[in-house]
């Protein structure tokens, strides 16, 4: 028996990567600020350093610049984690002849993001292939008014072969072609 509605779930910002980075700067963040606080105060915050040998200018107000910024980043990078940022999923139903794109944002009035296509509109799956620099590694659902949807995450490049696997399941699954970008 045929499966009639397949559900791919999306991982948003709850990625390991994320939790290093907010980690990392979080802990050097603090640390930078302790320094520049210490050698404004002449009294030493950190056990482990002399920051009271700093002065206060420039060093001292370069390292609450920077640490001030570092903690700002792992502030933001965590909200993004606590609220699930592009977390969601990808749903085609062939019982109702639907595909529901569902995705977080950030809060407020438009939270969540609820794209409905009628199979009938779409056109292909298609798979976008970047390498260089800033490789991309995608897969869209390409529409007959040539738009196109992407399905998978923003998030380090999906190997070659794993992206073609996931894109041929979904174009068998709906019975569509399959194109390259």
């Amino acid at each position: 028996m045929r499966q009639e509605i397949r559900k791919d779930e999306i991982i948003g910002s709850r990625r390991f990567s994320n939790y290093f980075w907010t980690t990392l700067l979080f802990i050097g963040g603090f640390g930078f600020l302790l320094a520049g606080v210490s050698s404004y105060i002449n009294i030493n915050l950190l056990p482990f350093t002399n920051s009271i040998e700093l002065s206060f200018i420039p060093q001292g107000i370069v390292m609450i610049f920077y640490g001030s910024l570092s903690l700002s980043l792992s502030i933001y990078i965590g909200l993004t984690i606590l609220w699930d940022i592009g977390g969601g999923y990808n749903e085609y139903n062939l019982l109702d002849l639907t595909i529901k794109i569902v995705r977080k944002g950030f809060p407020g009035k438009n939270r969540n993001i609820y794209l409905t296509y009628p199979i009938e509109n779409v056109k292909s799956i298609g798979i976008k292939i970047k390498e260089g620099l800033n490789p991309k590694r995608m897969v869209f659902l390409c529409l007959k008014d040539n738009r196109k949807i992407p399905l998978t995450p923003v998030e380090e490049p999906i190997p070659i072969a794993k992206l073609e696997n996931i894109a041929s399941d979904i174009a068998k699954f709906l019975n569509i072609n399959l194109e390259n970008l």
